[in-house]
């Protein structure tokens, strides 16, 4: 299916590539699994390659366009469907209690092929707002899927990899190649499965303070990075089972939470 005969044209501002590929649609869509009468919010519809496919698994469907134009072919081409909604924004600011009703009471699916540009900030908003969904399917660019599953002691291991690690569980599904797209961007992409975890310790504001110190220097170990900023910080990594010597990335989420616990126990927070 190749819709780049449509009107408009991609917005570099919006970093549009719209998706064209059927197989590819295909598997994305076929990853939220039996969606028939579940809500589902797609973000970034664009000229709706996906959006057809959803609403014919017969899932009632949100869609959050910040394109006006899009925004308004999206409502033409689908008026006489009961289970859609366009809603015209920027999902960066969207209420999504407000827009979706059953939210707080119902399995709610997201799912989305991900502006490039700004793909990491709406994955932070989303995890903010977690408890509202049970499963988000996004495409982002490759590189970025490679840090949120990193594994610990892998070169892309990072801040970021630890603050979606605590939100998700995060499941690699598969690639897609520049072709899939029109235009066709530089980069390949990835597809991959969010699954919401409870919230946690890993939510505070310090959490993400004493993760980003750690990481200030990727090259040093962890306590070079803390020792400037948190007292005792050689006794603290210690009492935590970890060894100073080690970097950043190595840690597991289960070392990251045992280090903020305990530095917030005895008074050493950042």
């Amino acid at each position: 299916m190749d819709l780049s005969y449509k009107q408009p044209k991609a917005k570099r501002s919006l970093g549009q590539n719209f998706l064209v590929d059927d197989s590819v649609i295909d598997r994305i869509v076929g990853a939220l699994g039996n969606i028939n009468g579940v809500s589902v919010v797609e973000i970034g519809p664009g000229r709706g390659a996906l959006t057809e496919r959803i609403l014919n698994t017969g899932a009632i469907l949100t869609a959050i366009e910040k394109d006006t134009i899009l925004a308004a072919e999206l409502r033409e081409d689908h008026k006489d469907r009961q289970n859609f909604q366009c809603v015209e924004s920027d999902v960066l600011q969207v209420d999504f209690a407000a827009v979706i009703p059953d939210a707080r009471t119902s399995p709610v699916k997201l799912i989305g092929n991900l502006p490039y540009n700004i793909s990491t900030a709406i994955l932070e908003r989303i995890a903010a707002e977690r408890e509202l969904f049970s499963q988000a399917v996004f495409m982002f660019q490759r590189e970025v899927v490679n840090r949120i599953i990193a594994n610990p002691g892998d070169s892309e291991r990072g801040y970021y990899t630890v603050l979606v690690e605590a939100a998700f569980d995060g499941t690699h599904l598969f690639d897609v190649p520049p072709t899939a797209f029109r235009p066709q961007p530089k980069v390949w992409s990835s597809v991959v499965s969010l699954t919401p975890k409870p919230r946690s310790i890993g939510d505070e504001p310090g959490f993400r303070k004493l993760v980003a110190k750690a990481f200030a220097q990727k090259r040093k170990n962890i306590l070079n990075n803390l020792k400037h900023t948190m007292a005792d910080a050689a006794v603290l990594l210690i009492s935590a089972s970890i060894d100073p010597r080690r970097r950043a990335e190595t840690l597991t989420l289960e070392e990251w939470l045992t280090l903020y616990e305990l530095s917030n126990k005895n008074g050493r927070a950042l």
